[in-house]
C-alpha cells in the first residue's frame, strides 16, 4: 500500500506540472490550443504632410503605446534626409525628426504592425495610473451659469459618477438641444472642442477626466484621422466613453493611440500640416505571433526550450515528440485491450515509418519485407547456423528485399515506395528472426496474431501521430509528455481484465448464470 501511495503522488506530482505548464503557456503567453488559430495583424501607415519655411524643421509624432490587449510587431520610420530620434516623455513615447533647413512641400512616414493579444482584457490602463486632481476650468459667467445649469440638470437623473457622466454625454448629442446645450456647443464645435467641453464640465463637478485618441481599423481604408474618446476615472479606475453615444468600453478593432491632453503633432519651421492613416489587415497563425514576441521579451520557459534550436533539430523533435503519443497507444492496447504484439517497441517503429511512406504504400511494404524474410529465414533454418550467423544473414537479405523494392518504385514512377529505407532495418531483421522461432516453437497461428497486433497497433498509432491537432500540441507544448508519463504510470497498476479477455469469457459467464456447469 505504501508504494501505491507514492506511486499515486508521483502520478500526481507530474501531471500537476505538466497540466500547469501546459496552461501557463496558453494563459500567460497565450499560445492558442488548436492549429488553425489565426488572428489580424493590422498595418498602419501615417503619412505627415507639411510645407516647411527654409528653416530648421523640428517635427514631433506621438507613437502607440503597447497596453496589455495589443502587441507592437514593428515599426518603421522614414523622411528624405532627417535625422530621426525616438523620445520618451511621461505621456508616452515620441517620434522626432529634425533638418537644419527644408524647404516647400515636406512629407515623413510611421508605420507600425500591431496585433491584439485577448479582446477581454480592459482597454484601461492600470489603476496606479491615478489622475491629477483637476483644476476648475474657466468659463465666462454666461457659460459658467449655462454650464452650471446643465450640470444640475444632468445630476438629477444620475445616481452614480458612471451614469452621470453618460447622461452628460447623451445630453450633450441629443438631437434637440435646450438653450444651455446650445450655448455650450456652438454650431463651429468640432470634435476637440467638444471632448475639451465634456473633460471641462466633468471638471466642474470634480471628475478627473482626460482625451484619448484612436484609431479605427477597417482593412483597406485610405486617409483615415484619429477619433476622439473621453477616459473618465470612477472608482478606482479608467473608464472609456464614445463622446458620441455615452457608450462604455473599446470598440470592436479600435487601437489606442494616445492618452492625455499632449498634441498628436507638432510641427516647428513648417506651416499647413496635416496627417493621415492608411489601414491594411493581414491574417497570422498565432502561435508564429506569440513565439516572436515571447522570444522578444526573451520569456524563461520559450528562451530554454526546443524553440531555440537550429531549425534542423526543431524538425527532428517534431518526430521524436510523437513517440510517447505511440507508447501510450501501445501501453493502451496491451494492457486495457489485450492485444498481443511482436514486442513492446516494434508497433511505435512502425508507425514512424508509416508516417514516412503513407499508410497503405507502408502496410505493402511491410508485409512484403516480412513475407519474404520469413521464408528466407525458413530456408536458413534448415541449414543449421548459429544464432549470430543467422540474423546477420537475415539483416543482409532484409537489406537486398529494400534495395529490390526501392530500384523497382524508381522505375515503375511509385515515389512513395521509395521512401522504404525509412524503415528500421535492424528492427525488422529481429522481427523476422522473432516470428520465425515463434513459427517453430507456437506455430503459424501465433505468428499471425503478434505480427497482426503489431501492425494493427501501428496503424492506430500512426492515425493519431498523423492528427494535425496532436502534432501540433506534442511540438508546441512537450509538456504534454509529463501527462503521457503520468497516464502510464497508472495503467502500468492496472491488473484487471482486458477487453479481449472479457470476450473470450462470455461465454463462461453465461453459463454460470444459467447455472448449467
Amino acid at each position: 500500500m505504501h508504494s501505491k501511495l507514492k506511486l499515486y503522488v508521483l502520478v500526481a506530482l507530474i501531471m500537476a506540472l505538466g497540466i500547469g505548464l501546459i496552461a501557463y503557456k496558453h494563459f500567460a503567453l497565450g499560445f492558442p490550443l488548436l492549429p488553425d488559430d489565426k488572428k489580424s495583424v493590422w498595418t498602419i501607415e501615417a503619412k505627415i504632410d507639411f510645407v516647411a519655411r527654409g528653416d530648421p524643421v523640428i517635427v514631433s509624432f506621438a507613437l502607440p503605446a503597447e497596453t496589455p490587449s495589443t502587441v507592437i510587431m514593428e515599426e518603421e520610420f522614414a523622411s528624405s534626409d532627417y535625422g530621426f530620434t525616438e523620445l520618451s516623455s511621461p505621456s508616452g513615447r515620441r517620434a522626432q525628426w529634425s533638418k537644419r533647413a527644408a524647404s516647400g512641400h515636406q512629407t515623413a512616414y510611421y508605420r507600425v504592425s500591431v496585433y491584439e493579444t485577448d479582446p477581454t482584457i480592459p482597454a484601461s490602463p492600470p489603476a496606479a495610473d491615478l489622475p491629477i486632481e483637476p483644476g476648475k476650468p474657466e468659463f465666462d459667467e454666461v457659460m459658467k451659469t449655462a454650464a452650471t445649469t446643465f450640470l444640475d440638470q444632468v445630476r438629477s437623473k444620475s445616481a452614480n459618477t458612471e451614469i452621470f457622466t453618460r447622461e452628460l454625454i447623451t445630453a450633450l448629442n441629443s438631437e434637440t438641444p435646450n438653450q444651455n446645450q446650445g450655448l455650450l456647443l456652438n454650431e463651429k464645435s468640432s470634435e476637440d472642442s467638444k471632448t475639451h467641453l465634456i473633460i471641462n464640465l466633468l471638471a466642474l463637478e470634480g471628475i478627473g477626466a482626460r482625451i484619448v485618441r484612436g484609431l479605427y481599423l477597417e482593412d483597406g481604408r485610405r486617409r483615415q484621422s484619429l477619433t476622439n474618446f473621453v477616459e473618465v476615472y470612477i472608482g478606482n479606475q479608467w473608464l472609456l466613453f464614445n463622446q458620441n453615444t455615452g457608450k462604455i468600453g473599446k470598440p470592436e478593432d479600435f487601437l489606442i493611440w494616445q492618452r492625455g491632453d499632449e498634441s498628436l503633432l507638432d510641427v516647428i519651421g513648417g506651416k499647413n500640416s496635416q496627417i493621415s492613416f492608411s489601414i491594411i489587415r493581414n491574417v497570422h497563425p498565432t502561435r508564429t505571433l506569440v513565439l516572436r514576441d515571447s522570444m522578444n521579451k526573451q520569456a524563461g520557459i520559450i528562451d530554454f526550450s526546443i524553440y531555440s534550436l537550429p531549425i534542423e533539430q526543431q524538425n527532428a523533435f517534431k518526430i521524436i515528440l510523437l513517440l510517447p503519443i505511440g507508447a501510450l497507444i501501445v501501453v493502451i492496447m496491451r494492457l486495457l485491450i489485450g492485444i498481443r504484439t511482436s514486442g513492446t517497441f516494434m508497433p511505435i517503429l512502425i508507425a514512424l515509418a508509416l508516417i514516412q511512406t503513407t499508410l497503405l504504400t507502408g502496410i505493402v511494404i511491410f508485409l512484403t519485407v516480412v513475407g519474404t524474410g520469413l521464408l528466407i529465414r525458413s530456408y536458413l533454418s534448415q541449414l543449421n547456423l548459429l544464432f549470430v550467423a543467422r540474423i546477420s544473414a537475415v539483416i543482409i537479405v532484409v537489406i537486398a528485399i529494400m534495395a529490390s523494392i526501392s530500384i523497382l518504385s524508381n522505375k515503375l514512377g511509385l515515389d512513395q515506395a521509395m521512401t522504404v529505407t525509412f524503415f528500421p532495418m535492424i528492427i525488422l531483421s529481429w522481427t523476422i528472426e522473432r516470428m520465425s522461432v515463434l513459427w517453430e516453437e507456437d506455430g503459424p497461428r501465433e505468428v499471425f496474431i503478434q505480427g497482426g497486433g503489431s501492425l494493427l497497433t501501428a496503424i492506430i498509432a500512426y492515425l493519431f501521430m498523423t492528427n494535425r491537432t496532436v502534432e501540433y500540441l506534442t511540438f508546441n507544448f512537450p509538456e504534454l509528455m509529463l501527462v503521457n508519463l503520468a497516464l502510464i504510470l497508472i495503467l502500468g497498476q492496472y491488473t484487471g481484465y482486458r477487453l479481449s479477455e472479457l470476450y473470450r469469457f462470455h461465454s463462461l459467464e453465461r453459463r454460470n448464470v444459467s447455472g448449467k456447469p
